[in-house]
C-alpha cells in the first residue's frame, strides 16, 4: 500500500506543480526504488526490467519525426494555407484550423504542431480583431481537436502509443476502431460549437479580411517548404505505417519498425538529425515516462492493481455497468492527473478487464475516456499550458482595449462540452462492442 500512496502523491503533486512535474516523478521513483530495495518487495533491476522500453523508443522516434517535419516549415505553410482557404472569415477560419489540427495531430506531436501553427492563427486574429468569446471557443476547439486527432491513430499521442507498444492492440485494429469514433466526436463537438455561434457580436469587415491576408502573405512571402526534408519525412512515415500494418508483431515489433524509420530518416540529413535530437526532441517526456513506469511497476508488484481490478469486479452491478464505472472513472482521473500518468496506471486495470470482455471495447473505450479527460481542463490537455503561454505572449487586444485572456476558467466551458461529447461517444462504442 505504501507504493500506491507514493504513486498517488506523485500524481497529485505533478498535476498541481506542472513546472516541476519531472522533478516530482523522479523523486517519487527514486523513493520507490529505495523503499522497495530496503523492504525487499522488489529489486531495482526487476523494476527497470518491467519498463516498456519499446514504448519509449516509439515516443522518441516520433519526436524526431515531428521535429524533422517542423524543420521543413510545412506547418507554417499549412497554417497560412488554412487562413487563405477560410478567407479570414470568422466561422470558416475556426472550422479550417480545427479540422487541420485534428488531421495533423494524428501523425505528429501536438506541442510541435501547435508551436508552429498557433502563432499564425493568433497573428491573424490580431490583424482582424477578435472578441473574448470568439478567441476562447476557437482556441478551445483547436485544443479539443488536437486531443481527438491524437487519439485517432496509434501514434498520435502517448495513450495510443502505449497500447501499440505494449501489444494490447495492433496498429490496424486500433486505427479501424478508434479513428471513426474520434471523427464522430469531432463532428458532434464542432456542430455544437457552431450552434453556439462563437462569432456572435464580432464585427467582420471584408476589407479588414483582405488586408489581413495580404499582410500575412507578405510576412510569410519568403517561407517555402523544404522539400528535401518534407518528402523523406513523409516517405519515412509511410514506410513505418506500412510496416505497422503488414508486418507480424511476432516477427517485428512496432518499436523495431519505428527504429528502422528513424535510422532511414537520420541518413537523409545526419547533422540536422543529430542537432534535433540534442536540442529539440523532447527527451524530458521520455524521462518523465520512464520514472512513471517505475512507479507503476512498483505498485503492480505490490498487487495493488489486482486489488483494484477485483474490487471493480465485485461491484453489485452488471458486467457492462462495471465497464461503465471504470471508463467514467478513467475520464475523471485523467482530467485531474493528465493523460500520461492516468493511462499508465489505468491500463493495468484495463488489462484485467480485457480478459473477461472484448479487448477492443476496453482498450478503445479507455483511450477515448482518457481523451475526454485530457479535454476537460486546460491543465489536463497536453498542449493546454503552451496555448495559454502563446496567447499571453501575443497580447491580443479586444475592442475596448482590454487584453484577451485564455486561461483555466476561459477554457472550462469548452472543456466540459468536449469532455461530455467524447466520453459519450467512448461509452457508446464500448457498450456496443461488449
Amino acid at each position: 500500500m505504501s507504493t500506491a500512496l507514493v504513486l498517488l502523491v506523485a500524481l497529485v503533486a505533478q498535476a498541481a506543480l506542472p513546472r516541476l512535474r519531472l522533478l516530482v516523478v523522479m523523486s517519487a521513483a527514486l523513493a520507490t526504488v529505495l523503499a522497495s530495495a530496503i523492504w525487499g518487495h522488489v529489486s531495482a533491476p526487476t523494476l527497470f526490467s518491467q519498463v516498456p522500453w519499446d514504448v519509449l523508443v516509439i515516443v522518441l522516434v516520433l519526436g524526431l519525426f515531428s521535429e524533422f517535419l517542423a524543420e521543413s516549415r510545412a506547418f507554417g505553410v499549412l497554417a497560412l494555407w488554412a487562413a487563405q482557404r477560410s478567407g479570414a472569415k470568422a466561422r470558416p477560419l475556426a472550422i479550417t484550423f480545427v479540422v487541420a489540427m485534428y488531421l495533423v495531430s494524428g501523425v505528429v506531436n501536438n506541442l510541435t504542431a501547435l508551436l508552429l501553427v498557433l502563432p499564425v492563427l493568433l497573428n491573424l486574429l490580431k490583424l482582424l480583431g477578435t472578441s473574448q468569446r470568439y478567441l476562447t471557443w476557437t482556441l478551445g476547439a483547436v485544443l479539443v481537436a488536437c486531443n481527438l486527432g491524437g487519439a485517432a491513430t496509434p501514434v498520435g499521442d502517448f495513450p495510443a502509443i502505449l497500447l501499440l507498444g505494449r501489444g494490447s492492440m495492433t496498429f490496424s485494429d486500433y486505427l479501424v476502431r478508434a479513428a471513426p469514433q474520434t471523427l464522430v466526436a469531432l463532428v458532434a463537438f464542432l456542430g455544437v460549437v457552431l450552434l453556439l455561434r462563437p462569432e456572435r457580436g464580432l464585427s467582420e469587415s471584408p476589407l479588414n479580411a483582405r488586408l489581413a491576408l495580404t499582410t500575412m502573405k507578405a510576412f510569410h512571402r519568403n517561407v517555402r517548404v523544404d522539400r528535401a526534408l518534407l518528402v523523406p519525412g513523409l516517405l519515412a512515415l509511410a514506410g513505418m505505417v506500412t510496416g505497422w500494418l503488414v508486418l507480424p508483431v511476432s516477427w517485428v515489433g512496432p518499436e523495431v519498425v519505428a527504429w528502422v524509420g528513424a535510422v532511414a530518416l537520420w541518413w537523409v540529413r545526419p547533422s540536422l538529425a543529430e542537432l534535433l535530437l540534442r536540442r529539440r526532441v523532447d527527451v524530458e517526456a521520455a524521462l518523465f515516462l520512464l520514472c512513471l513506469f517505475v512507479l507503476v511497476g512498483a505498485v503492480r508488484s505490490a498487487g495493488t492493481f489486482d486489488l483494484a481490478g477485483r474490487a471493480l469486479e465485485t461491484l453489485p452491478v452488471s458486467p457492462k455497468a462495471q465497464v461503465l464505472v471504470f471508463l467514467v472513472s478513467a475520464a475523471v482521473l485523467t482530467g485531474l492527473f493528465s493523460a500520461g500518468p492516468g493511462m499508465a496506471a489505468l491500463l493495468e486495470v484495463a488489462e484485467r478487464l480485457a480478459t473477461k470482455h472484448p479487448p477492443a471495447a476496453i482498450y478503445v473505450g479507455l483511450a477515448l475516456s482518457v481523451c475526454a479527460g485530457s479535454s476537460l481542463f486546460l491543465t489536463a490537455a497536453t498542449a493546454g499550458p503552451l496555448t495559454q503561454a502563446l496567447t499571453e505572449r501575443a497580447a491580443l487586444k479586444l475592442g475596448d482595449g482590454v487584453t484577451a485572456r485564455f486561461g483555466f476558467f476561459e477554457f472550462l466551458p469548452v472543456g466540459v462540452l468536449g469532455f461530455s461529447i467524447i466520453l459519450a461517444v467512448g461509452l457508446g462504442f464500448a457498450m456496443a462492442a461488449l
